[in-house]
């Protein structure tokens, strides 16, 4: 930088070095010259003043110069065409693009939205909403250094896993635990220790995909283990698990089939009958639950689903699941079971670049903690209040609602209160849905638009705190069940700019 001010050459540039006469503003007086105020003169404004203060001084000179840039490249544009130059650019237009620009340049990417799709725990949109116990102890988490792995007992280097582990053997009846960052990384630490380069037995019925082309098998080669497939994919037999046993054999594996069901002439073997086999062939068992529940979700009205205490007392040597998912928390993968199994886990070197950091363990504790109170978790446990929201609530919500959004839409869009169906997500139960309401918007008879669903659905999107609903049956759902009455004002506040 040679700390001369910022000017904006002439265009058309005069030939005798001669400087054209400059306006009050700052632009240049010139035959065919281009007016653009200078960059020393749009920093130096009061206006800009705020934009420093917030952005540094560093980022707004280079955003108003590449600003500037553009403007006079359309500006030059234009003259080639010729076609007038059409567009305030005074200082005060610049600035108010620079403002816009600022803005837009420092809007974080991870932003949050209003899920109207009627899934609960929607893995694209972050699953599991964490209760207030958990925030309150991440935002104590993120402005003080914690005990992560110091023993203020003993004034000792401690083991992180221990700040929960008893939390979790009280809950699931296993002998111990330890967590990693999500529950893929539990499957494959877990194989890469028990059964690396060794077989592992699984029911063809179970070789499940989950989200992102993530496969069992796939999982299984990674962590240096040999499938060994039993059974066909309708029907396996606990034979046919006892002819797969044998001297190579390091672990007999069952997979939750937690992102689709297997309906009609099916077979499966279940912990009851497996564990003794297991047991009897000194061959260790493993379960992977997959979204993993803490607790009987029949007793507040939803389908049941095993636990992980059932599971543990079923037989299991080991046991994987999610924290972010049924369980109600933050990302993580937990694996319970016996002490001397969990012990050789915790020595893998994988568990060092799989484990989890101070802000996953202040979310996680207090979570777990909330379960120590059953009859409590539907009002404490965000998921669950989700889960378990009448709706008859949520058709209250879309009566109010329906007016402002019709409202907003006008006459090119038909706005309906209707009953619909949520489900819960993130391969948690996929057959079982949950009675819901919500709105209905139909593109209206007449005045009918090309792709007017599809328009609208953007139009949401764009909103300051974007809108995702779902379009099926010529039609874009709302589903209410997670639109919470606090964030009700803030929803009906931003229908205005439909209309814009």
């Amino acid at each position: 930088m040679s700390g001369k001010p910022d000017t904006v050459a002439s265009a058309g540039g005069r030939q005798d070095g001669a400087s054209p006469a400059r306006t009050e503003s700052g632009a240049t007086e010139a035959a065919g010259a281009i007016h653009l105020p200078a960059v020393h003169l749009i920093l130096s404004d009061a206006a800009c003043e705020p934009l420093i203060a917030e952005y540094g001084r560093v980022q707004t000179l280079e955003a108003a110069r590449m600003l500037l840039a553009e403007l006079r490249g359309m500006m030059l544009a234009s003259r080639r065409e010729g076609m007038p130059a059409a567009g305030d650019t005074s200082i005060p237009a610049v600035l108010a693009m620079l403002a816009k620009r600022l803005r837009e340049t420092n809007r974080s990417p991870l932003r949050p939205v209003f899920n109207l799709t009627g899934t609960v725990l929607h893995t694209n949109l972050g699953r599991a909403l964490l209760p207030d116990s958990a925030v309150q102890a991440v935002a104590e988490a993120l402005r003080w250094p914690m005990n992560l792995e110091w023993d203020i007992d003993t004034g000792k280097r401690g083991d992180r896993d221990n700040l929960v582990e008893d939390l979790l053997l009280e809950l699931t009846g296993a002998e111990a635990a330890t967590i990693v960052n999500n529950n893929a990384a539990a499957v494959l630490l877990m194989l890469n220790t028990i059964a690396q380069g060794k077989e592992v037995i699984v029911s063809r019925g179970e070789l499940v995909e989950i989200g992102g082309a993530f496969r069992i098998p796939d999982i299984m080669t990674r962590a240096g283990a040999v499938l060994r497939e039993v059974g066909s994919t309708n029907r396996t037999h606990l034979k046919d698990y006892a002819e797969a046993a044998g001297p190579q054999t390091a672990l007999m594996m069952k997979v939750h089939c937690s992102n689709y069901a297997i309906t009609g002439f099916t077979k499966s073997v279940e912990l009851p009958e497996l564990a003794p086999l297991s047991k009897r062939h000194g061959i260790p068992l493993a379960v992977d639950l997959g979204s993993g529940t803490l607790i009987d979700l029949e007793q507040y009205g939803l389908p049941h689903e095993t636990t992980v205490r059932e599971t543990i007392a079923g037989g299991a040597d080991l046991v994987t699941f999610s924290g972010d998912k049924l369980l109600g928390g933050p990302q993580c993968g937990i694996i319970v079971g016996r002490a001397d199994l969990i012990a050789q886990i915790k020595k893998n070197p994988l568990k060092r670049a799989l484990r989890v950091g101070k802000l996953t363990l202040a979310a996680l504790e207090p979570v777990l903690a909330l379960y120590r109170a059953p009859d409590l978790l539907p009002e404490r446990l965000t998921t669950l209040k989700l889960l378990t929201r009448p709706a008859a609530d949520m058709r209250a919500q879309a009566q109010a609602l329906l007016p402002p959004l019709q409202a907003a839409l006008g006459a090119g869009y038909e706005v309906g209160s209707e009953p619909m169906m949520s489900q819960i997500g993130s391969g948690a139960l996929p057959v079982d849905q949950l009675p819901s309401h919500g709105l209905v918007i139909r593109a209206a008879a007449a005045g009918r638009i090309s792709n007017a669903l599809g328009v609208l659905e953007q139009r949401l999107r764009a909103l300051p705190l974007p809108v995702i609903g779902r379009v099926a049956q010529d039609a874009l759902w709302l589903d209410l069940r997670c639109l919470d009455d606090h964030q009700r004002q803030r929803f009906t506040d931003q229908l205005a700019l439909l209309a814009v």
